[in-house]
């Protein structure tokens, strides 16, 4: 499996425009037929380093949200936005999608991907989603982001950190999970790991990859999303995160500016340090 890093690392398939299947301008439902082998149960056992073995899973089953922009052009690259839900649906607020459609940002959310669903079938979906898009879009392979809320926010840190040769970049919203316990700023709470990345691949991470760690300054959330910044991804040494507090705003999605100041710093690694953020 580790024999994998070397192709995937932020890879882009090269597929003749005459080639790519047709698509619908707007929002659609898909699916992806075949499970990739980063999906595969063990390839997912051993990215999270679980003790639980994977259940069956039929990907040709399920279904995807997909949003391309009207300028989408076949000639163009574009990034991948793929989005974790908390919920049954994938959708997103609908100020949100004129910005990534400026940023030339390409949308996919997997259905039935919330909370009450399996983690393992949660990183799956977006791991299929990844290698699916590459397959029928120009994807620019250097801007496919993982993201998601509260619960879904959850499960993209924890993909963008285990796939983080197939993922440059993660914004989890309202929720943050890390692979070491990590202490409260109480000196007291601590918050306990959730998976054990591959060694390989969070040398991946720390080097290469991009994390803006976004919450609100009402979210019950915060202090875990703090903590994890500040004893979780700085303390271990990740080159590349920040962190946005949205004032006033409790446990739910920011207006459109953090969304937009997220993905600046992926784009770029710069932005609103996270002193000028409150």
């Amino acid at each position: 499996m580790k024999a994998l890093l070397s192709v995937l690392l932020f890879s882009a398939l090269t597929v003749p425009a005459a080639d790519l299947p047709p698509f619908t301008v707007g929002k659609s439902t898909i699916s992806f037929t075949t499970l990739p082998e980063q999906a595969q149960p063990d390839e997912v056992k051993w990215r999270l380093h679980s003790q639980e073995n994977p259940e069956a899973f039929a990907l040709a089953k399920e279904k995807f949200q997909l949003i391309v922009p009207a300028t989408y052009q076949h000639a163009d690259k574009w990034g991948v936005f793929i989005w974790i839900s908390p919920g049954d649906t994938p959708s997103l607020p609908a100020e949100w999608e004129p910005a990534l459609a400026a940023r030339k940002l390409l949308c996919v959310g997997a259905f039935k991907s919330g909370n009450p669903r399996s983690i393992f079938d949660r990183v799956r979906l977006a791991v299929a989603a990844n290698v699916g898009m590459r397959e029928h879009f120009n994807v620019d392979a250097r801007r496919v982001y993982v993201s998601g809320f509260s619960g879904g926010g959850r499960v993209a840190s924890m993909v963008g950190v285990a796939y983080a040769d197939m993922f440059s970049g993660t914004v989890p919203f309202m929720g943050v999970n890390f692979y070491e316990d990590v202490p409260a700023g109480d000196g007291k709470t601590k918050f306990g790991l959730n998976y054990i990345p591959d060694d390989e691949v969070l040398a991946i991470a720390k080097k290469f990859c991009r994390y803006a760690l976004v919450t609100g300054e009402k979210d019950f959330n915060r202090g875990n999303t703090k903590a994890v910044f500040e004893n979780g991804f700085q303390k271990e040494g990740f080159a590349n995160v920040t962190y946005l507090e949205a004032p006033g705003v409790g446990h739910g999605l920011p207006p459109v500016k953090w969304l937009e100041q997220a993905l600046t710093f992926l784009d770029t690694g710069k932005g609103v340090k996270p002193a000028e953020t409150k």
